[in-house]
């Protein structure tokens, strides 16, 4: 007898798959590059450290962004690792188009990279390579800078933003 999950007979793969993910908790992170002295940038859920020697992260970029595009014109990249309250930017980064996406949100230089004030965590990294997947490219990217805030991180799990707090394990 089979112990396999039931699933609806017109589920498809793709639809099983987008359900798995959705149960997984991913840290929601702004991509930027700057561009004729213009910043520009994405939210990404797909987000990760790679190495610790050499510092690497890896973050994932739809084949057709135009961010894909300035990454790889200008070979950087810089990560706002958004906090709990912060919520609203990842929505104002997460539109479609890659103009008007910074219109009243207040920014930074760091690294000669855009920055999002108030995010706890900052890297600014040099692409290392870029990796094609699917339907998007992973850039590798060598940490060049990191810098941190205190703050509760923002995390997007069952197709929802939130945060995570460490548990109290019993002694």
């Amino acid at each position: 007898m089979s112990t396999a999950p039931q699933t609806a007979p017109d589920a498809t793969l793709a639809d099983r798959f987008r359900e798995v993910m959705a149960g997984v908790a991913t840290p929601v992170s702004v991509v930027t590059s700057m561009a004729d002295g213009l910043p520009h940038g994405t939210t990404v859920s797909a987000f990760a450290s790679l190495s610790m020697d050499p510092p690497m992260v890896l973050v994932s970029l739809d084949r057709g962004s135009d961010l894909l595009a300035l990454v790889r014109e200008s070979g950087r990249f810089g990560v706002n690792v958004l906090g709990s309250t912060q919520s609203a930017l990842a929505l104002a980064f997460a539109r479609k188009g890659g103009t008007g996406k910074f219109n009243g949100v207040r920014w930074e230089v760091h690294d000669d990279l855009p920055r999002l004030p108030g995010a706890p965590g900052w890297l600014a990294c040099d692409v290392a390579t870029l990796v094609e997947g699917g339907d998007h490219v992973v850039a590798l990217g060598t940490v060049v800078a990191a810098e941190t805030l205190d703050g509760l991180p923002l995390t997007y799990h069952g197709r929802v933003f939130g945060t995570h707090a460490a548990l109290e394990l019993d002694a």
